[in-house]
């Protein structure tokens, strides 16, 4: 079983806190899969505006957190880590779906299916459960673009 702890983490992703949404990386398949958990928690800033009477996490950060595990998994298949040079961009989102709302408490389990690399552009098949429940799915892109200096 291959996992990562945050401090895993952090060596494979730029995004820091308040924009780091996954805590663990539960296992991985370089060049296959990937599965990830993020803990929603009232602490959350987002909450404070979506919605103070009924907090409800927004679907672009549904979103967000797939993206981020696709690339973990697309650093880990590459067998790179980030440097200073270059980014993994999300390049198109499709068949974005939302099927029942995420509240604080939830622990959203993710999972990222690598379905092709073309021409550089990676293609992940993507979901999120809560409690064996489907919440949210996607077909997600990136690609990966050196920094212009």
């Amino acid at each position: 079983m291959n996992s990562m702890d945050i401090h895993q983490i952090f060596q494979h992703l730029h995004h820091r806190y308040p924009f780091l949404l996954i805590d663990r990386v539960l296992d991985y398949t370089a060049g296959e899969s990937l599965v990830a958990i993020k803990n929603v928690t009232y602490n959350e800033p987002f909450f404070q505006g979506h919605f103070p009477q009924r907090p409800v996490m927004p679907g672009v950060l549904l979103i967000e957190v797939m993206a981020q595990a696709t690339g973990i998994l697309s650093f880990k298949t590459a067998e790179v880590q980030p440097d200073d040079n270059s980014l993994y961009y999300l390049v198109g989102v499709d068949n974005a779906r939302f099927k029942q709302p995420v509240e604080p408490g939830d622990q959203l389990l993710v999972e990222v299916k690598l379905v092709r690399i073309t021409r550089g552009v990676w293609k992940y098949a993507a979901t999120i459960k809560v409690d064996d429940k489907l919440v949210a799915s996607s077909d997600l892109m990136c690609m990966k673009r050196d920094i212009p200096t």
